[in-house]
């Protein structure tokens, strides 16, 4: 019997005929603009923000990575943008940063099923290296236009406390003026009633060189969000 030809598993896609799919999916949508979204509620939202041009970081970008959780969480999480891991899964901090946060939740005993969490930017911005995605920081003019959805994102959750990840969280909330290492840990109040704080952003934890430093900007980001422990206080 002649032995049949090995069968091989197909190669790995690379991002370009990803990009290209995407630009396909929405030939409808010109460049610098996003569809209106069908109604307020988030998966509205996300339908809409899927097909969002309104900056270039959607080309290179796997998919729009938009927020993920209930309406009615009482805390919203913002971060600042996608991660390699994330613009893959199309799910928020689900790399190495999340699951730095949800050890962090964990020892603080607090369920992250309770949270909305988001990012400020909704596409990864990076700089190919070889085979690697070097992340790199979004300008001013792209945070800006990833704004609206975040202002869409914080009126169709309900929550009572926003906490900011990260200086581009930060001032996305705050206002440009925001000092994240000054005022990092203290709560803020916000026109709208509620009440926000910020913290670094567990990326900027994991950076760190030395073990002793690493342990010490875990232990800020931790204390940081053992600020969230006063609301089981407040009832």
């Amino acid at each position: 019997m002649t032995p049949r030809p090995a069968t091989h598993a197909p190669a790995t896609r690379t991002r370009a005929p990803a990009a290209r799919r995407r630009d396909e999916r929405f030939p409808d949508v010109p460049e610098g603009t996003a569809p209106e979204p069908a109604g307020s509620s988030l998966r509205a939202l996300r339908e809409a923000a899927e097909a969002c041009k309104r900056c270039d970081l959607w080309r290179p970008a796997t998919q729009t990575v938009f927020g993920r959780g209930s309406p009615k969480a009482r805390i919203f999480v913002v971060g600042e943008q996608p991660g390699d891991s994330e613009d893959i899964a199309g799910e928020p901090f689900v790399g190495p940063a999340g699951q730095l946060f949800d050890r962090a939740l964990d020892e603080l005993g607090i369920d992250r099923k309770t949270m909305y969490v988001t990012n400020a930017v909704k596409h990864f911005k990076f700089e190919p290296r070889g085979k690697r995605r070097i992340h790199k920081q979004p300008d001013p003019a792209e945070q800006k236009a990833c704004h609206l959805w975040l202002e869409r994102e914080l009126k169709a959750v309900k929550a009572d406390v926003i906490v900011c990840l990260g200086a581009i969280a930060a001032k996305a909330i705050f206002g440009s003026k925001f000092a994240l290492m000054k005022q990092h840990g203290q709560w803020q109040s916000l026109p709208d009633g509620r009440r926000a704080f910020a913290t670094v952003h567990p990326s900027w934890v994991l950076r760190q060189r030395g073990d002793a430093d690493r342990r010490a900007a875990y232990r800020t980001f931790r204390d940081d969000l053992a600020l969230l422990s006063e609301m089981n206080d407040d009832g």
